[in-house]
């Protein structure tokens, strides 16, 4: 397969990377770096990142960028920094990018614990989460093609256990091998519409 992989140079997007590469052909879409660039909050960039990278059998999104803040301090403009990001950016790669999947691919997207089990300072981020999940039980009842859509939702992952423990009191690490198994299962699974939770 084609795979398109947003956010591939991420903690979780390298080992994503890591294991599809051994069977597919992979792009990496990235800000700054990678086979092409996007910047996920501006549709045009979107558009140009699909135009570059031509048809593919799978997209992977493993990006997006929400506010963190004590919910007295979250301005407007904080909350719309992960409305445009992470929530209408994944939204802006399923709507885009249905024209460049073959048929029968997938789409995949991601979000994290917080939509069910939030933590202290991400309002912000778990209403997008929360979002992101309805979005795609509604869409998989109306997408065409043979397409396929999922989300991989995650706890706090082993490898960013260091930097985010202080703000996950009492959370257990997810291991990394059971995060890629989630983007495994959406991808070469036959799941559709699956809010795919790996928080145990």
């Amino acid at each position: 397969m084609k795979i398109l992989i947003i956010g591939g140079n991420g903690t979780i997007g390298k080992k994503v990377v890591s294991h599809f590469s051994k069977d597919n052909e992979i792009l990496i879409a990235g800000r700054t770096s990678g086979n092409v660039t996007v910047d996920i909050a501006d549709s045009n960039s979107i558009k140009s990142m699909f135009e570059k990278a031509g048809k593919v059998d799978a997209i992977i999104c493993i990006a997006g960028e929400a506010k963190w803040a004590d919910f007295n301090h979250l301005s407007e403009e904080d909350y719309y920094i992960g409305l445009k990001s992470k929530l209408m950016g994944q939204v802006n790669l399923v709507r885009l990018g249905k024209e460049y999947l073959n048929q029968k691919g997938s789409i995949t997207l991601s979000t994290g614990i917080l939509a069910d089990d939030p933590v202290a300072q991400t309002t912000s981020a778990a209403m997008v989460n929360g979002g992101i999940h309805s979005f795609v039980k509604a869409v998989a009842l109306e997408i065409e093609n043979g397409i396929r859509i999922n989300v991989v939702s995650s706890g706090m992952v082993e490898d960013a256990y260091e930097k985010y423990r202080d703000a996950f009191p009492g959370h257990n690490p997810i291991p990394m091998e059971k995060v890629v198994n989630g983007y495994i299962r959406s991808v070469d699974g036959k799941g559709h519409g699956e809010i795919i939770r790996i928080y145990v």
